[in-house]
């Protein structure tokens, strides 16, 4: 959940913004207080790119995607070893049924792991950046929950 809710906050404010009737860190908080209420799991799945960047990368199959969606309907996942993420911090199971083990944890789906580190690094300054914005009226859980960098 600690990462979830920093992520409602990027995206709202990033997509969604001009419809928000209320600051974005009241939707992170919403959330979270809906999750510990319904004691709900939160899974976060890419279905985007993977591998590398734009013309080294490729679209993450869409098997896959069904695969990882089936083992967490399934309750597969709730047992399964998990990885915490360095930079993000989110845990990240280290197998699923039906895909293969290295697209799970998205550094090992680059062969250039420096390059891997080059762009998550980015990206991690480009939320951290973002989030400066709504970081006076966030609380000190929502702010503890930023990139590692």
């Amino acid at each position: 959940m600690r990462k979830l809710r920093l992520c409602l906050i990027s995206a709202s404010a990033c997509f969604g913004g001009p419809f928000l009737v209320w600051h974005p860190t009241k939707y992170a908080e919403l959330l979270a207080d809906k999750l510990r209420k319904h004691d709900a799991q939160t899974w976060l799945v890419n279905t985007g790119w993977s591998g590398g960047g734009h013309g080294v990368g490729a679209r993450m199959k869409l098997k896959f995607t069904r695969a990882i969606i089936d083992a967490i309907h399934s309750g597969a996942l709730d047992k399964v070893a998990t990885v915490e993420d360095p930079i993000f911090g989110v845990s990240v199971p280290t197998e699923c049924p039906g895909v293969p083990t290295e697209i799970l944890v998205p550094r090992n789906t680059w062969a250039d792991k420096a390059a891997y580190e080059t762009q998550a690094r980015k990206v991690a300054n480009l939320f951290r950046d973002n989030f400066k914005k709504y970081e006076a009226q966030a609380t000190d859980e929502i702010r503890a929950a930023g990139p590692r960098l």
